[in-house]
């Protein structure tokens, strides 16, 4: 297959315990998009890994942090030129504290803000803004204990109103957290000059407890982004409830570990879902597959997805419940490899995920082994629903 150059090509500028969603879900999203991604540290190379953190709400009087993914690097620092890109996202986290101190990472962000090329940053990713100068006279938001930072710098503060609230003043797009995501990269892909086609569809997730976090959140997210709506629903929750996800990730063991995630909230209430007012159905791997598989109602409400053909996309241990459902049979299609059982067993082609990232559709499903595959897993997905991202 011949190589498309992608007509858009951005620069993630990550550091360690940087958000581990705020680097994750627009990384893959602008991939899915068929934006050109670099993710680059200073001091790294490409190969390595950068550490993330999980930021969460609590009880206490400021977020938690956990451990979250490791985050692989697919370009290195001192080989990268600014003029070779069209924009630049700056994650959150604690990483901006000390990329703010940085002096090549400053000339860097500088000769984006001097170019006026457009710049996505949020939380705590404007810290590096402001010791840029980048944000003098400019409206702008972010997390709200860097906002005396912000002021200090000259910006004209943005009080958030939510924890989802996004500014935009000429090149610089500013977020307040992981929880804007959707209208955040919503506006960098416009200030790309990226359209968006065949939005509006209704899209169901299917979710619970100790699903992957990456494996709900990124398709989810950058389904929102292209004004898609998107529901989820877990059985015996309703909407404004949360389901605690899990990280799967390899660190050196025989199999994957596991760490706690962020929570995620539903939108919708299980019982009064029907297959009739969704479009397309999405299944999240990670752990919660194994027990939903055990459930009627959601063998029902998958069998109905697929037999009125509805496009359907499954990840990794989420073909544990398409196999319960006995949907298989006939089609072909990957998983996580330690998933290959139930597929052949219940009579699926099964399709060898090498790399780990490749995802395969067969008709209305589309179907990937891992969360590496989400960008073509997400843009599979897109082809079937009629989504289309244009530069």
């Amino acid at each position: 297959m011949a190589h498309i150059r992608a007509k858009r090509s951005v620069l993630l500028l990550c550091g360690d315990y940087m958000e581990d969603s705020e680097a994750m879900v627009p990384f893959q999203a602008l991939l899915a998009y068929g934006v050109a991604v670099d993710a680059v540290c200073p001091g790294k190379i490409a190969g390595d890994v950068c550490r993330t953190a999980v930021h969460e709400g609590s009880v206490h009087q400021t977020y938690s942090e956990s451990r979250g993914h490791n985050f692989s690097l697919n370009a290195t620092f001192d080989e990268i030129e600014a003029g070779n890109y069209d924009g630049l996202v700056i994650p959150g986290g604690r990483a901006p504290e000390y990329l703010a101190m940085n002096e090549s990472v400053l000339d860097l962000v500088r000769k984006f803000s001097n170019s006026g090329k457009p710049i996505a940053s949020i939380c705590h990713g404007q810290l590096i803004l402001a010791a840029t100068d980048s944000v003098k006279g400019r409206k702008c938001t972010a997390y709200p204990s860097v906002g005396p930072v912000l002021i200090a710098a000259g910006a004209h503060w943005v009080e958030p109103e939510t924890m989802s609230t996004c500014v935009v003043d000429g090149n610089i797009i500013t977020g307040t957290t992981y929880e804007g995501h959707p209208e955040f990269i919503r506006l960098f892909v416009k200030a790309l000059g990226g359209t968006v086609t065949g939005s509006g569809k209704r899209i169901l997730f299917l979710c619970g407890d100790f699903m992957e976090d990456y494996e709900v959140t990124v398709p989810f997210q950058s389904l929102q982004a292209l004004e898609c709506h998107v529901d989820a629903v877990c059985p015996n929750k309703k909407a404004g409830d949360t389901c605690p996800t899990a990280i799967h990730d390899f660190e050196g063991d025989q199999t994957y570990s596991e760490k706690p995630g962020h929570n995620f909230t539903l939108t919708a209430n299980f019982e009064d879902i029907y297959a009739s007012s969704y479009d397309a159905l999405v299944i999240p791997g990670g752990r919660a597959p194994e027990y939903l598989a055990l459930n009627p109602k959601v063998l029902a409400l998958v069998k109905e997805f697929m037999e009125s053909r509805k496009p359907v996309a499954s990840i990794c241990h989420g073909q544990q419940i398409l196999s319960a459902a006995g949907v298989l049979k006939g089609k072909k299609c990957t998983a996580y490899p330690a998933v290959k059982l139930n597929v052949v067993l219940s009579g699926g082609t099964w399709l060898e995920p090498d790399p780990i990232h490749r995802c395969f559709t067969d008709g209305n499903l589309v179907t990937g082994a891992a969360w590496p595959g989400h960008p073509e897993f997400i843009s599979q997905f897109m082809a079937l629903l009629e989504v289309k991202v244009q530069f």
